[in-house]
């Protein structure tokens, strides 16, 4: 079976702190893991829609050579030096334009950002796949998001994966360093978000903020909205669940594959 012929997967990762990117602990390897199962699929480029390239509209890069984006300030030395530069994919983009139509721009301002270079750093070390970022539109709710993946869903039959790249958790004024777990409320919502998920109670998703500890668990939207463009992505379909785990007291590692 060639590419062509095998739908490739929507995957929703956390990232987490950018520190991620060095580490080689549990949940490095399951993101390891993670990308070698994703090779198997062949795919042709990814459309990684990233929590760090948060806009005022709906935007698409269409840069052959997209530059790293170090969107990150007084880490080490050691961070800044990892170099993982994936080429862009003009066929993408265009199917990107082509499927949301006026609803999205071409903006090469950006590039890819340590919230899609820290998973894929693990996933996909050689960046031997092509990438091309998608931004999360400020503007608009989670309803817009899941319909934007809907939208997109027809990418997957095409050999392009849909990867959402944020936290479930992700409240960096409660983060506490020295807590390698989560607080209740982290993990209350974590749970909560799970259950809806694997469940495919997707209404519940995109009404996340009428469940309890939301204001604490989102208390802005950016890392989760990516979560329901994988979702819209994906309708119906089984999750399957890798990295459950919480960490930093307020930031949540679930990830959520389909169809891998």
């Amino acid at each position: 079976m060639n590419m062509n012929e095998m739908k490739q997967p929507a995957i929703f990762v956390g990232h987490g702190d950018p520190m991620m990117a060095l580490r080689h602990d549990s949940i490095a390897e399951e993101l390891g893991r993670v990308g070698q199962r994703l090779k198997k699929h062949q795919p042709r480029a990814i459309l990684a829609v990233s929590a760090h390239w948060f806009t005022r509209s709906t935007l698409v890069q269409s840069d052959p050579t997209p530059r790293q984006v170090n969107d990150m300030y007084g880490f080490p030395p050691e961070l800044y030096a990892i170099k993982y530069r994936p080429r862009g994919s003009h066929e993408l983009t265009e199917r990107v334009l082509e499927l949301l139509g006026d609803e999205v721009q071409v903006d090469d301002t950006w590039g890819i950002d340590h919230g899609v270079w820290t998973p894929l750093h693990h996933m996909l070390p050689k960046a031997d796949i092509p990438v091309v970022e998608l931004s999360v539109n400020g503007l608009e709710d989670a309803a817009y998001a899941y319909k934007v993946g809907q939208q997109l869903a027809a990418l997957r039959d095409e050999g392009f994966v849909v990867l959402g790249s944020g936290n479930v958790v992700h409240n960096l004024r409660e983060a506490d360093w020295d807590n390698p777990k989560g607080t209740p409320q982290n993990v209350r919502f974590d749970d909560a978000i799970l259950a809806a998920v694997t469940t495919r109670e997707d209404e519940d998703v995109i009404a996340y903020e009428k469940l309890p500890d939301a204001g604490y668990a989102v208390p802005t939207p950016d890392h989760f909205l990516p979560l329901l463009t994988v979702l819209g992505a994906s309708k119906g379909e089984t999750a399957e669940v890798f990295n459950h785990v919480q960490n930093l007291g307020s930031i949540s590692m679930t990830s959520y594959a389909f169809g891998l």
